[in-house]
C-alpha cells in the first residue's frame, strides 16, 4: 500500500500571501501567524516569500489568480476577514471570496490556502486571529506547506 501524505519542510517552496487590508486589525494578526509557521515550521526562506496588500476581501480572488497564472509561487495563502453587519454584504463578499479561490485553485493547478475569516462579530474574529480558537492565518500556512509536499509526491 502506498500512502501519500505531506511534511511540512518546504525550504526552496515559493509562496504568496495575499492578505487584505480591510478589517487590519485582525488581518496582520493572521498574517504574523501564517509568515511565523512559513519560517519557522516549513523553514522558508524568507526571500521566496512575497506578501501583496489589496483593499477588501472581494479582491483577493483577483489577485489569487494573477499570481497563480504568472507561475512564480508553488501555493498562495488568502488571509482576510469578514464579520458579518446589518446586511446582505457579508453573505456575497464571504461566498463570492471562497467560490473565486476555489476556482482559481482548480484552474491554475495551486494550492490556495483558505485563511479568510468569516465571523459574526469582532469577538470571533479576535479569537480565530491568535487568541482562543488559535490563528487561522497560522492555520492556512500549515495548508499551504502540506499541499506543497503532497501535489509534489503525487508528481
Amino acid at each position: 500500500m502506498q500512502i501519500i501524505e505531506g511534511n511540512l519542510i518546504a525550504h526552496d517552496a515559493r509562496i504568496a500571501i495575499v492578505v487584505s487590508r480591510f478589517n487590519s486589525f485582525i488581518n496582520e494578526h493572521l498574517l504574523s501567524g501564517a509568515l511565523d509557521v512559513l519560517k519557522r515550521q516549513g523553514e522558508v526562506n524568507e526571500d521566496n516569500i512575497t506578501v501583496v496588500r489589496v483593499p477588501g476581501a472581494i479582491e483577493i480572488p483577483l489577485t489569487v489568480k494573477k499570481l497563480a497564472q504568472s507561475k512564480k509561487f508553488d501555493a498562495i495563502v488568502a488571509l482576510g476577514c469578514v464579520i458579518r453587519g446589518a446586511t446582505y454584504h457579508f453573505e456575497i463578499v464571504a461566498n463570492e471570496s471562497a467560490k473565486g479561490l476555489t476556482q482559481v485553485m482548480l484552474e491554475n493547478n495551486i494550492p490556495v490556502a483558505f485563511g479568510i475569516l468569516t465571523t459574526d462579530n469582532i469577538d470571533q474574529a479576535v479569537q480565530r486571529a491568535g487568541s482562543k480558537a488559535g490563528n487561522k492565518g497560522a492555520e492556512a500556512a500549515l495548508s499551504a506547506l502540506e499541499m506543497i509536499n503532497v501535489l509534489k509526491q503525487i508528481q
